[in-house]
């Protein structure tokens, strides 16, 4: 929070480091000989936020819902088919691999499977040191200080420089992953599911790593999950992605207590309670059916086959994401816990501009 906002002055909108407008990534089903088209999965279809500087968001959804992917195009390892990606003023949205080069520094990527991501022939110290290497930022004679330095800031020993991946435990794996995301001391990480292939104990230590990095380093996140727990202790706003689209985006504490998307309420239902009499008073809301196909989404609300609420204009008329409450944008006809004087079935098609919120 700002001293303004501490001595109760109205803060002004901080702004964004990235913006994304209108994202798209569609892969092309291919058929024949000749691999003619014949259709699209639409992994990514139209996904509009900003990210602000100092400030973790969320992206949470089921398998499939297009998370991965759209953290991928944010960091340019995926080329997008459409929209815009807007980095600290300068568009990269297809910016060449030449240019791109230098962009590296700035936004980084922690990966999911800290066994994977990790190559089993290089050591520790040629692992992290890799991008100073690319980069040709460093000398080959302050590498090894350097990686060391990051060594100990994420929790491991120095003296790790020369041993090799299958020496250590998935903790200590994404460790390492996350020190050769800070090497070149980036502005934003986006971080793919950097916990769920870890033991509950081993999650914790490392989402409080982050935690503690993010504040000495001033970093912003990008984190996707699957785990609302996780996603709740870490972040400050979050998106909730269904089929390729955000359906509704609200800080942290609106989106928990006061849900407006029925997808979003089918989600918070699943969490797991510790006190067993809170858990036996919850409802719990199961979903019917699968995830449709990206291949071939429902028409209109994508949601509407799966949904309690769904009436006619939800299969005729696809809701647009727009701001119901200050800084709770949702993609919905007949949204809960609406404010008053909303009008279920009367949402209107409108641009949300930067969102308004109070970042930590």
């Amino acid at each position: 929070m700002s001293p303004a906002e501490k001595d109760g002055a109205t803060a002004a909108t901080p702004e964004a480091l990235l913006s994304v407008r209108g994202l798209e990534k569609h892969f092309p089903v291919t058929k024949g000989l000749l691999k003619k088209q014949v259709a699209a999965v639409r992994a990514v279809d139209g996904v509009s936020f900003d990210v602000f500087k100092g400030e973790t968001l969320g992206v949470v959804g089921e398998s499939g819902c297009g998370k991965t992917t759209m953290g991928r195009l944010i960091t340019r390892l995926l080329e997008p088919t459409g929209g815009e990606i807007v980095f600290e003023g300068h568009d990269i949205t297809h910016m060449p691999q030449t240019r791109l080069r230098p962009l590296r520094r700035d936004i980084q990527m922690i990966f999911q499977d800290p066994y994977s991501s990790l190559n089993p022939r290089h050591t520790v110290g040629a692992i992290v040191g890799a991008p100073y290497r690319i980069q040709g930022i460093k000398t080959e004679q302050s590498i090894k200080k350097e990686v060391q330095d990051i060594l100990a800031l994420v929790g491991l020993n120095p003296e790790h420089y020369n041993r090799y991946p299958h020496e250590f435990s998935g903790g200590q794996r994404q460790r390492i992953g996350i020190a050769r995301t800070l090497t070149l001391k980036p502005k934003l990480i986006v971080a793919d599911e950097p916990v769920s292939a870890l033991d509950v104990s081993i999650q914790a230590q490392v989402v409080n790593l982050l935690e503690d990095l993010q504040n000495e380093l001033d970093l912003t996140y990008v984190i996707i999950a699957h785990d609302l727990s996780v996603v709740r202790h870490i972040s400050d706003r979050v998106a909730v992605m269904y089929l390729g689209k955000i359906v509704e985006l609200a800080d942290r504490k609106s989106l928990y207590e006061s849900p407006m998307h029925p997808y979003t309420n089918a989600l918070m239902s699943a969490v797991p309670i510790p006190d067993p009499a809170r858990r036996k008073d919850r409802k719990r809301i199961r979903l019917q059916g699968d995830v449709p196909s990206p291949l071939n989404p429902p028409p209109a609300c994508r949601f509407h086959t799966r949904c309690w609420k769904a009436q006619e204009i939800c299969k005729k008329v696809e809701p647009p994401l727009v701001e119901l409450a200050v800084g709770h944008q949702v993609a919905c006809h007949f949204p809960e816990n609406a404010p008053e004087g909303f009008t279920p079935g009367d949402v209107t098609a409108a641009d949300p501009g930067p969102l308004k919120t109070t970042v930590r």
